[in-house]
């Protein structure tokens, strides 16, 4: 057996998931199965794919040998990832029609093109919604902006992901509207900075905000468990990262502070109910060991000091649980199937 990748041999004496002691040369652990190296193997797979993006294809094959190295030969994951290193092979020595770089771009267009059809029916009721709103001109013209943005600094395949996701996550909050009778403008798309929906009418009931608020986490959960059911069916590591930057986004949402959909939610909730929405996110936090809601707990925490309490709706608090709790595992989803 060849040298192990750099990392290999910091290997926990014990799994991080169950506390069972591991021998050195275990890449596993017999009790739950967690993989020993996991953290490693998700780099490596993200590397990967990145290369394989790249054209740089033997670069690629190779950062897929290494992490069979730290793979159990019988597990699933190391099937799969043979499965790919073979694909690779192929392609390198021009046996796949795939490897001939004039339709490559084709190939990854049919790709992206089912997948991305594939995340707008998540939800079949509301399809003739989603695409009325792309009638709106200011909506067409500054999602084209927006994702032209992100091309440039990431590859058109994660930019699409992104601005499907954030325009499925702000007609969320256009569909609430409409239900409650509020008039409001189309989304529209800030490139480096997100998107938003101009509200032309005041809200003043804590309950019809926290409503508009919640909505677009609501929908964003939908597009994230689309792509990742792509991912699921494909395998590939794309989806997943469009999965995770989706729970990611509308995590970062669910901040109680300022104008952001967690604040809408907060009008809604009594003192004791916000110091429950803390503790609730403390436990996802152990659960997931997502950095990001220490953000989202801290801001709560400081929330539930204020006196500025609202009525007591418990709906709200369950929502405001359910989806940090949904989007902190969507963004720590692994990338390996």
């Amino acid at each position: 057996m060849g040298a192990l990748p750099v990392g290999a041999a910091d290997v926990a004496p014990t799994c991080v998931r169950c506390r069972t002691e591991l021998a050195p040369a275990l890449l596993s652990c017999p009790a739950c199965h967690t993989l020993v190296h996991a953290d490693t193997l998700k780099e490596l797979a993200a590397t990967a794919q990145r290369l394989t993006l790249d054209g740089k294809l033997e670069e690629a094959r190779s950062t897929w040998y290494r992490t069979l190295e730290l793979l159990p030969t019988s597990s699933k994951q190391a099937v799969t990832i043979r499965s790919r290193v073979d694909d690779l092979t192929r392609r390198i020595n021009g046996d796949s029609p795939a490897a001939a770089s004039p339709t490559e771009p084709t190939s990854w267009w049919k790709q992206g093109a089912v997948a991305a059809v594939a995340v707008l029916l998540f939800s079949l009721g509301k399809l003739k919604f989603l695409l009325l709103g792309l009638t709106k001109l200011k909506t067409f013209v500054s999602m084209f902006a927006f994702f032209g943005f992100y091309w440039s600094q990431f590859g058109w395949p994660l930019a699409a992901g992104l601005v499907v996701s954030l325009y499925i996550h702000e007609m969320g909050h256009v569909h609430m509207l409409r239900r409650l009778g509020i008039d409001a403008g189309a989304p529209l798309f800030i490139p480096g900075v997100g998107a938003f929906v101009m509200l032309k009418q005041h809200v003043t009931d804590a309950l019809t905000d926290a409503k508009i608020g919640l909505a677009g986490p609501v929908w964003g959960l939908g597009a994230g468990i689309a792509a990742y059911g792509v991912f699921r069916i494909t395998g590939a590591p794309i989806w997943a990262a469009i999965a995770q930057l989706t729970g990611f986004l509308n995590l970062f949402n669910l901040i109680p502070i300022w104008q952001l959909d967690g604040s809408r939610g907060f009008h809604a909730l009594t003192t004791v109910q916000r110091w429950a929405a803390v503790a609730a996110i403390a436990v996802t936090f152990l659960i997931t060991g997502q950095k990001l809601l220490v953000i989202v707990g801290a801001v709560a925490a400081f929330r539930a000091f204020q006196r500025n309490e609202g009525e007591s709706h418990p709906r709200v608090l369950a929502a405001f649980v359910g989806l940090t709790l949904t989007h902190a595992l969507l963004s720590a989803i692994p990338m390996i199937p």
